[in-house]
């Protein structure tokens, strides 16, 4: 199992320099990959384009950018920008989001999700490979034929969690990126039907991200609680709870990886014999002391 970096938690306060400096560090440290999501006024894809100048080996990954407000060919354009700018380096993360925040914050409709996330990826996996596009679909349609700036084409991952999604994931792309979810649910739910889905399509293995927080500390209690106050919200998405439900835990803080060495190192060997292919931890220790043990950890368990 890879294990990298999800810094997304750097845009609580974001500072672009802080984000890329991290970046910088954790290729320095010989973690596999870094992830950022979409979120406030940062653009992921822009923060990984210019980490190509500061970063020359570590794969960047988006975790992951909403489908809804942009058009897939403004995504494929960027994704393939990025990819040139960090050498081919790049792994397009993309997700439907939740229904209050399509509804609620961008004010656009939850109409027919799946259908379009089917047209969604059926047009940026064709821009991505070939640089063209001819496709009507209910929720997306484009032609276009445009040169493209790299010879290979960005990953495209899909967050995915409930069965229709995850068909499309392991059949249509390289994997999934995944948030809330224990070794429970990756054993019982999404390793197997996203695997089955890839073997169907005869496509290669899809790669499972399992992304959780994750503190190495003495004061377990402390901790958990401060990480459920951080995602407060995240148990009440119904996508969410219902991954919860089945590990049988309130919150997210519940199946984080907290506690000392040796527990956080038992919660990685728990998810990579449930099937994750890569853990992407977000470091979530405050003191200084403890982020340092945390990623200590996290390094070793990358070799």
């Amino acid at each position: 199992m890879k294990i990298g970096i999800n810094g997304s938690n750097n845009l609580a306060t974001p500072d672009l320099q802080v984000l890329l400096d991290d970046m910088a560090a954790a290729e320095s440290a010989g973690f596999a990959t870094y992830w950022v999501a979409q979120i406030g006024h940062v653009d992921a894809l822009t923060a990984l384009a210019l980490a190509g100048n500061v970063t020359s080996k570590i794969e960047l990954g988006t975790a992951v950018v909403p489908t809804w407000t942009r058009h897939p060919q403004v995504m494929a354009s960027q994704a393939l920008t990025a990819q040139a700018a960090t050498n081919g380096r790049v792994i397009l993360g993309i997700g439907l989001a939740h229904r209050p925040s399509v509804e609620d914050r961008w004010m656009m409709n939850w109409d027919k999700p799946i259908r379009h996330m089917l047209d969604y990826v059926s047009i940026v996996e064709s821009l991505l490979a070939t640089g063209k596009a001819d496709y009507k679909g209910e929720a997306w349609s484009l032609e276009a034929d445009n040169p493209l700036l790299v010879g290979t084409p960005p990953k495209l991952m899909l967050a995915a969690l409930g069965d229709q999604m995850l068909k499309i994931a392991g059949s249509r792309t390289d994997g999934t990126i995944l948030w809330c979810v224990g070794p429970k649910t990756l054993e019982q739910q999404i390793v197997p039907k996203i695997s089955e889905a890839a073997t169907a399509a005869d496509r290669p293995a899809p790669a499972v991200i399992c992304s959780l927080p994750v503190w190495v500390t003495d004061h377990d209690d402390i901790a958990r609680d401060m990480v459920a106050s951080f995602l407060t919200g995240y148990g009440d998405l119904p996508s969410y709870r219902s991954m919860l439900d089945v590990e049988g835990v309130e919150g997210p803080a519940d199946i984080s990886l907290i506690g000392t060495e040796d527990k956080v190192r038992e919660g990685l060997e728990a998810l990579r014999a449930a099937g994750a292919t890569e853990f992407s931890g977000v470091v979530s220790a405050l003191d200084p002391d403890e982020r340092q043990r945390t990623i200590a950890v996290l390094a070793e368990a990358n070799h």
